[in-house]
């Protein structure tokens, strides 16, 4: 599938040189699995969206408008990735928003990931997460973080990143959240001052399939199992982290098993390249 992009406002692939969003990172984006046509947790992802709006003092477009916008373009398809980004729109030059906003919106699609046969091989990234409170938890438009980090992982020839804040505490990885598995229970680290707080890592904090809690490095490396988990790709095995391995895990199947009871287009987890 050739990505697709609609743009907002009539301007069919039109971005002004003046757009906030391509200046500044001003603006939000939402990153949906689409199955069957439809966006199981478009709900969640919403959610998502108007607390990042809200925290950025961003209209969003009218929301029966967007949820519209996102049915027709999904429409049809079996399975894919669809991505909503909202930009302040227009602006002069300098940082302080513009008093009348008028936001633009674009939605872009894209095929679903293929599938991995393995566990994923994580990398401990130099690059750090700045401990940032106003934008921990949404989705902004600012990744230079999650760039570099992923030009490591390039490097190291491996399949994520494992991000750290500047404390050296484990976060996430690149653009999944993390899971570990200890004394019996899940458990995934906070995203208070810095990470993103994922769309399927809510629904297991809210099954109460997993519990947040502060990791160390050792913690991680002494842990039963490892798993990444987001909306496009589900819950991935992790296989390797620096000199640490693990085969697979009964605890991670069973994670897998109880999502995909609640969302069957997670029954074959998929890996992102």
């Amino acid at each position: 599938m050739t990505p697709e992009v609609f743009m907002g406002r009539d301007r069919l692939g039109a971005v002004s040189s003046t757009n906030r969003g391509l200046n500044y990172g001003d603006g939000l984006f939402e990153t949906m699995r689409v199955d069957h046509g439809s966006i199981p947790l478009w709900p969640r992802h919403l959610a998502r969206l108007q607390v990042g709006a809200e925290r950025l003092a961003l209209p969003l477009p009218d929301v029966a408008f967007l949820t519209a916008r996102i049915q027709e373009h999904s429409a049809g398809l079996d399975a894919g990735v669809i991505k909503l980004l909202v930009t302040r729109g227009d602006g002069g030059r300098g940082y302080a928003p513009p008093v009348d906003v008028d936001p633009v919106w674009a939605l872009s699609l894209h095929p679903l990931p293929q599938a991995g046969s393995t566990g994923l091989r994580l990398h401990v990234c130099e690059t750090r997460l700045a401990l940032q409170p106003a934008l921990a938890g949404i989705k902004h438009c600012n990744r230079l973080e999650q760039v570099l980090a992923r030009l490591e992982v390039q490097r190291a020839d491996c399949d994520e990143g494992l991000m750290r804040n500047m404390e050296s505490h484990p976060v996430c990885a690149t653009s999944a959240n993390l899971l570990v598995h200890r004394d019996g229970r899940w458990w995934t680290p906070p995203v208070e001052t810095c990470g993103v707080a994922g769309v399927l890592r809510g629904w297991l904090l809210g099954q109460g399939l997993v519990d947040v809690a502060a990791l160390s490095m050792e913690d991680l490396t002494s842990a039963d199992a490892l798993a990444l988990c987001n909306a496009v790709r589900g819950i991935l095995p992790v296989s390797m982290l620096g000199g640490r391995t693990w085969a697979a895990s009964p605890a991670i199947h069973d994670l897998q098993v109880q999502l995909a009871m609640a969302y069957p287009m997670f029954s074959v987890a998929t890996v992102v390249a």
